[in-house]
């Protein structure tokens, strides 16, 4: 068993196809439900963003694995999976942990070293979890993923940067100071909005959301960190538009939720109407309204391509170093785990052996003192203990080492233990901290 990653992002697809393919909140139970049902694949989650989407999966197989996922991701968009493929980027065994490690530390983003991307894997792990397609590789994995994910930003300081794809999309409303905004959609997207609005010293905050409560949440606690904010059902959406210096709308909903209905010319007062969704929460030709100006993750992504970013060489060779460093120990980690049952079945076997033996003794020499029997029993299991342990922690040394000998079957082969025990996760090959991280791609 492996770990298989395979998706799609703005590094390789355009909007209309994210769009496609993206996966509303409703539906993630769903297809995780399918894509674990589909051959080869054991355990699975999904992480649906508004600039990727990649499924982590722990596959038998990585060609079986490959074309069930690209299956049901060609299905849930509506297209043939021939026309994914041209977008799709795999990463197998420890190349995909060096991937999954690489995202949620933000390097991977289109704002690199953007901390929202950790909540997301949080988030998407916590579905797959009560959905209950994760079982135990994922689960360590993911730990593990957070745990780098947070050491990442830490120790190089991307944290402090705070860039991410809502302040630059607001970067393009200009100055906030002293003017009004409206946020649709009260989510993890709408939250982060309204704190960047707060930042920027916006003045009155008006919050839309499908569910009321859940604006009214969202309103509550704006108002507990000193903004004017107040809560608009979905029929005045209109109105409040007219209202408004920015929008920003980031509802998560299958089709667009903003359209031209809904925003009037702006002959003298323009106003900025940021579109966060995947799919699209906002009609394109709202871009044409007079007065309006429509930012949307295309926007996002030029405007990042043109500007660049704000870390350095010095900070990402850092956080490379550090993504490296965490892959080795973990795939290490897993060889050596890899190991442990077939220690534990060598040892189980020396002491039945032990047993056995001294039951002999027992029926040849029924008469001999309890005490000498006894202590030749523990003497006999000292032995043992002491001749299987150089071995068996050596064995485990060995596996952790990236040597490509399989020590468990070693083992299983020389002492005739039970064949059914778990095999060890592909390794990476990388000689240095400079070569690329890949697994081997053969079933």
């Amino acid at each position: 068993m492996s770990i298989l990653a395979i998706g799609l992002s703005h590094r390789t697809a355009d909007l209309a196809t994210l769009e496609r393919v993206a996966v509303p909140a409703a539906e993630v139970g769903k297809v995780l439900h399918e894509l674990q049902q589909a051959d080869d694949v054991s355990e699975v989650m999904l992480l649906s963003t508004c600039n990727r989407i990649e499924v982590y999966a722990v596959v038998e197989t990585f060609h079986g694995g490959l074309a069930s996922i690209a299956d049901v991701l060609a299905r849930q968009a509506g297209m043939e999976t021939a026309e994914l493929y041209d977008h799709f980027y795999v990463h197998y065994a420890g190349a995909a942990v060096e991937h999954v490690f690489s995202v949620a530390s933000g390097l991977d983003s289109m704002v690199v070293g953007e901390t929202q991307i950790l909540g997301q894997v949080r988030t998407a792990y916590a579905t797959a979890r009560e959905t209950g397609t994760v079982g135990s590789t994922l689960h360590e994995l993911i730990q593990t993923t957070l745990r780098v994910g947070k050491r990442v930003h830490t120790e190089t300081g991307l944290d402090r940067l705070g860039a991410s794809v809502v302040s630059e999309a607001l970067a393009a409303a200009g100055e906030l100071s002293g003017r009004r905004a409206l946020v649709v959609g009260a989510g993890s997207m709408g939250a982060l909005a309204t704190s960047q609005l707060r930042k920027g010293g916006i003045a009155e905050i008006v919050v839309i959301n499908r569910t009321p409560e859940r604006a009214a949440r969202l309103v509550s606690s704006l108002t507990e960190q000193g903004v004017t904010a107040k809560a608009a059902p979905m029929a005045e959406l209109a109105d409040e538009v007219a209202r408004a210096d920015v929008v920003v709308v980031c509802t998560g909903a299958k089709n667009a939720v903003l359209g031209t209905e809904h925003v009037a010319p702006r002959a003298d007062r323009p106003v900025v109407v940021c579109d966060l969704g995947l799919p699209r929460d906002v009609e394109p030709e709202v871009g044409s309204v007079p007065g309006v100006t429509l930012v949307d993750l295309e926007t996002v992504r030029k405007r990042m391509a043109e500007s660049g970013t704000a870390t350095t060489d010095k900070q990402l060779a850092k956080a490379s170093g550090i993504i490296l460093d965490e892959v080795r120990a973990y795939l290490a980690g897993q060889r050596s785990a890899a190991v442990t049952p077939t220690v534990t079945a060598l040892r189980k076997r020396a002491a039945e052996v032990v047993d056995a033996e001294l039951l002999r003794l027992d029926r040849r020499l029924p008469d001999l003192d309890a005490d000498v029997r006894d202590e030749l029993g523990r003497t006999v299991r000292r032995v043992v203990d002491k001749l299987l342990h150089t071995p068996t922690v050596r064995v485990k040394q060995l596996a952790a080492e990236k040597s490509g000998t399989d020590y468990a079957n070693a083992l299983r082969e020389l002492f005739g233990l039970d064949p059914q025990v778990p095999t060890v996760v592909s390794s990476p090959s990388a000689a240095s901290q400079h070569d690329q991280i890949d697994g081997d791609h053969s079933d």
